[in-house]
């Protein structure tokens, strides 16, 4: 089946509760953003995620980073399904794993960090550890950044932020609500901005 115009194929890369797949979801089903969720790729089995994916009747499946495999041969695994799938762009809701990005994805994949980077950033700063050293570290403003993937955690060009107040009564939950909501109206602009630039027949 065609697409309309601008609809733009990516994979969802996930490990957890899926937030940010629900999100994408909902937008692509109310029309506002021009995206074709083409596979979903779960690190996880127990992820949450692949129950929204499910729910949408979404192609999923699953790439565990099991014992003795290799980044290069975990990367390959999930790199070789987005190919196949015909995707785009490779978005990453929650993806906790590390992968290599290979020369043909290069700029093509995006993630979202929750806090300015380059703060707050880097290997097993992701969920509520990030909001309780934005707290701890007596930050006034926190957000979230999108930004392209490279072979290094949340590094790599950054593309958005967006701002949000850090209040004197914060807690790291509290802190996590509201830039979530930062969150789900940042990778969506991101992703319209990228359907437009790639003029999709």
């Amino acid at each position: 089946m065609s697409l309309p115009r601008n609809h733009l194929p990516i994979a969802v890369l996930i490990s957890g509760g899926g937030t940010t797949l629900r999100n994408l979801i909902e937008r692509t089903q109310n029309g506002s953003l021009p995206v074709e969720i083409r596979l979903v790729i779960s690190s996880n089995p127990a992820a949450k995620g692949l129950e929204f994916a499910k729910a949408a009747g979404l192609t999923s499946l699953v790439v565990e980073k099991k014992k003795g495999i290799s980044d290069e041969q975990f990367s390959d695994a999930i790199f070789d399904q987005c190919r196949t799938a015909g995707v785009k762009y490779v978005v990453m809701g929650g993806f906790l794993k590390h992968v290599l990005i290979p020369p043909d994805f290069q700029n093509r994949v995006i993630n979202i960090h929750p806090a300015l980077l380059p703060k707050f950033g880097g290997k097993g700063m992701y969920g509520l550890r990030v909001h309780e050293a934005v707290i701890s570290a007596g930050e006034k403003v926190s957000g979230c950044t999108v930004h392209f993937v490279d072979n290094e955690y949340d590094h790599g060009p950054i593309v958005l932020q967006r701002h949000v107040p850090v209040l004197a009564e914060d807690t790291p939950e509290a802190l996590q609500v509201r830039v979530f909501a930062a969150e789900c109206e940042a990778y969506p602009a991101i992703l319209c901005k990228l359907a437009a630039e790639e003029h999709l027949p």
